[in-house]
Order: C-alpha cells, then structure tokens, then sequence
C-alpha cells in the first residue's frame, strides 16, 4: 500500500468548502420555498423508485439536502454533522488526492450509497408486497393482525382508521365492506392516497436526504489511508483510526439489521459509501501499481 503524509495542508480547502456552502444554502432554500407550500425533498430527495416522485437525478441531489423543511432543530444537527465530518476527514483527502480526485471519490460514493440504498428499501418492500397480495387472497379479520403484526410498525401516526376497521369487524366478523376497507388501508399505506385534491404519501414515497453515504466513504477512506492516526473521542479517548472506522461500521451493520422502531436513519446508506469507498480505492489501488 502507498504511504500517505498528512503534512502542510489547506484547513479549508476548495471543494471541501464550495460542497458546505452548497449544502447550507440548500438547507435554507427548503425552509423559504415550504412556505409557498413546496416541499424540495420531493423534487431532489432520493425515492423509491416505485414512487411516482421517483427521479433519477436524485441518487445525486439527495446528497446535497439535509433535515425537513417542519424541523428547524433536526435540520441543524443533520447538516451540522454531516459538514463537520466533511471538513474533519475531507480536508485532509482533498489535499493529498487534489481537487478533481476528491469530488469524483465524494460524488461516487455518494451515489454508491443510494444505491445500496435503494437495494435494500427493494428488498424490505418487496417482501411487503408479496404478503399484501397474499392478503387480498384471504382478507380475514385475523389475516388483517397477523399482517398489521408483521409488517407495520406499531407507532403509526393516525391509528384511528385501524382501529375502526378492527371495531367494526370484530362487531361484524362477515362484513365485506371491512375486508375491502382493509385492502383500502394496506394500498393507501403502501402507495398513499389523494385527500381534497393533495396526495398523501404513502411509505413508498418517503425521502431519503444527507450526505452521509458520501461523508462515511470519506470517512472510510481517510481510515484506509492513515490507519494509525488517533483521533480523539469526545476529545478525550484517543483511538486509531482504522479501528474507529471498523467499530463505526460494525454498529452501522447492527443498527441496521437490528431496525429498530422509529429509527429513520439510513444505515445500510452509510455501508453503501463505504462498501463504494474500498471498490474505488482498490481500483485506485491496482492502477497505480500497474503504472510503476
């Protein structure tokens, strides 16, 4: 492996502050254009791409929007993190890499990130899918729990509609109307709806933002490159880099696998630009020894 010096460097090198200033920008743009009633992660949000809102452009533009345009807080502390660990790690990569190497490393790990993504959003939606056509097959009253039981989390945020249908059936254990007012339910969860004239998201249109896939390929990277820096956590517990990287990853893999309820962060995401990370510095790799 090629041997890296930190050396002399910019602290605030070009691409590394042109990307925290487009993603601040981008920050303050969905917060003005909310209040004429336009929501920007549904343009530039990455989407399922079984949702009508699905674009391609997004698998990049994704990565420059950070929060929700209704949480100012959450909002900070995404942007917050994700440019922290920018400027931290990137400032050093851009300037051993330069310029050019280090966006293209930045945006195809970012890329990368959606997809893998995107693969496992397929995979998770997929099985729901299969089990609400199976469903509509024998739309019982018990096949309607054992469904809601497997395959919906229980912290909806308008429960009632459930509950009317589980009322209404159990007080009419035949009632053909709560079946199809089941099925409704499920397709509307899945799809969403229109309600006076505005469609309502249905989990399948839900947006993923943040630069994270891409923040955690550099993170990667700069762990590859200077294994045994130490880096300080909580400016305190002094740790090398590489095993830094290593534990991170390994808790992504578990917070992911785990899923955890109420848990909105993409952590398969952030394996995705790692995963893109050591396939884009192994290529790197291979072609420079090919060269000498």
């Amino acid at each position: 492996m090629t041997q890296y010096s930190l050396g002399r460097f910019n602290i605030l090198p070009p691409i590394v502050k042109n990307l925290i200033i487009i993603n601040c920008l981008m920050a303050m743009l969905q917060f003005v254009l909310i209040k004429f009633d336009i929501n920007l992660a549904d343009y530039l949000g990455l989407h399922y791409w079984k949702s009508d809102l699905f674009r391609p452009w997004q698998l990049l533009t994704h990565m420059f929007m950070h929060g929700s345009p209704y949480d100012v807080n959450a909002t900070l502390l995404h942007l917050f993190s994700n440019m922290f660990a920018l400027w931290m790690f990137g400032s050093v990569l851009e300037n051993t890499w330069g310029e050019k190497k280090f966006l293209t490393f930045y945006l195809i790990c970012g890329i990368g990130a959606a997809l893998c993504h995107l693969g496992v959003l397929h995979y998770g939606y997929s099985v729901i899918e299969d089990a609400f056509i199976r469903y509509q097959q024998n739309p019982t009253l018990d096949q309607f729990q054992l469904f809601l039981s497997q395959h919906i989390p229980k912290a909806l945020p308008n429960p009632e509609r459930i509950n009317n249908i589980i009322i209404g059936w159990n007080n009419d254990p035949g009632s053909i109307r709560m079946s199809n007012e089941s099925i409704r339910w499920v397709h509307d969860y899945l799809y969403g709806f229109t309600q006076d004239n505005t469609h309502v998201d249905g989990i399948f249109d839900e947006a993923t933002v943040g630069a994270s896939g891409a923040v955690f390929g550099i993170l990667f990277a700069f762990g590859y490159l200077f294994p045994n820096v130490l880096l300080y956590i909580y400016f305190l517990f002094p740790i090398k880099a590489k095993w830094f990287v290593a534990l991170y990853a390994l808790f992504e893999l578990f917070a992911g696998v785990k899923n955890t309820a109420g848990d909105n962060v993409a952590h398969f995401a952030h394996l995705g630009g790692m995963l893109m990370a050591f396939i884009i510095l192994k290529i790197w790799s291979r072609k420079r020894n090919a060269s000498y």
